[in-house]
C-alpha cells in the first residue's frame, strides 16, 4: 500500500521570476513533501505563465498543479522576501542561544576546539550545533576547503578539514560569514559535526548521533 503524499496549502503569497520575468503569482501554493527533510512548492496552473507551464513538473497526486526546479528559475519570494535553495518547512524552527556551557572538541584524542562561550543552535530534527569563536578554535589544526552548502535558514557555508597526524577528517568544520537575519548569532563562528568528532559539553561525553551528515551509508 503506496503511503499518500503529504501535502497542505500555504498562506504566503509565493512568486517566480524566470529571464528577469515574473512567471507565477500566486496565494494558492501547495507545500507537498516529495523528500522528508523540506517541502516543494507545486504551483496552480491558473497562475502560471502559459508559456511557462512546459518546464513544469506534475505529479498525479496534486492535480492542476507544477513544480519548477528550484535552481532553474532566477529568484523565488515569499511574500517580499526572497528564499534561497527551497521552500521552507513551516514546522522547521532555528533558535540560536548563547550559552555558558564548557564545551571540548576532540578527533583521536586531540583538542581542537574548547570553550565556555557556544552559541548552541537548536534546529529542528537535527542535533544541538555548537558554534564557538575563532579565538577557541585550534585554526592551525583546519585547512580550508573548497565545499560550500546552502540553507534557506541559515545562509551560505564554507569549510574546514582537520589534520589531526596522518589522519584528515574532510569537512568536518563549517562557519557562515554571512547568515541570514534568523542566524546573525553564529555569524563568523566555527562548529563541528557531532556525528565525526568527540563532543564533550559540561565534561560529559556526547553521543554521536546518526544524520544525514554523519558518513554513514544506513543514515
Amino acid at each position: 500500500m503506496t503511503e499518500a503524499l503529504r501535502t497542505e496549502p500555504s498562506p504566503k503569497r509565493v512568486r517566480t521570476y524566470l529571464g528577469g520575468e515574473l512567471v507565477v503569482d500566486t496565494t494558492d501554493a501547495l507545500l507537498v513533501w516529495e523528500k522528508p527533510y523540506y517541502p516543494t512548492y507545486f504551483l496552480p496552473v491558473d497562475d502560471v505563465r502559459a508559456d511557462a507551464l512546459p518546464i513544469g513538473r506534475r505529479r498525479d497526486e496534486v492535480p492542476d498543479h507544477v513544480a519548477f526546479a528550484w535552481g532553474a528559475m532566477d529568484a523565488w519570494f515569499e511574500e517580499d522576501e526572497e528564499v534561497f535553495v527551497h521552500a521552507r518547512d513551516p514546522y522547521k524552527r532555528i533558535d540560536a542561544l548563547r550559552s555558558s556551557r564548557h564545551v571540548r572538541v576532540e578527533v583521536d584524542g586531540v583538542v581542537l576546539a574548547e570553550s565556555d562561550r557556544p552559541t548552541i543552535l537548536f534546529e529542528t530534527s537535527l542535533p544541538p550545533r555548537y558554534y564557538l569563536p575563532k579565538i577557541d578554535v585550534r585554526m592551525d589544526l583546519l585547512d580550508p576547503t573548497d565545499s560550500a552548502t546552502s540553507c534557506p535558514y541559515k545562509g551560505d557555508a564554507r569549510y574546514w578539514s582537520a589534520r589531526v597526524g596522518d589522519r584528515v577528517v574532510r569537512d568536518v568544520a563549517w562557519s557562515y560569514p554571512t547568515p541570514f537575519p534568523e542566524s546573525q548569532p553564529v555569524m563568523g563562528l566555527v562548529c563541528f559535526y557531532n556525528e565525526r568528532v568527540d563532543l564533550i559539553v559540561d565534561g560529559e561525553a556526547v553521543p554521536r548521533p546518526h544524520t544525514p551528515f554523519s558518513n554513514d551509508p544506513l543514515a
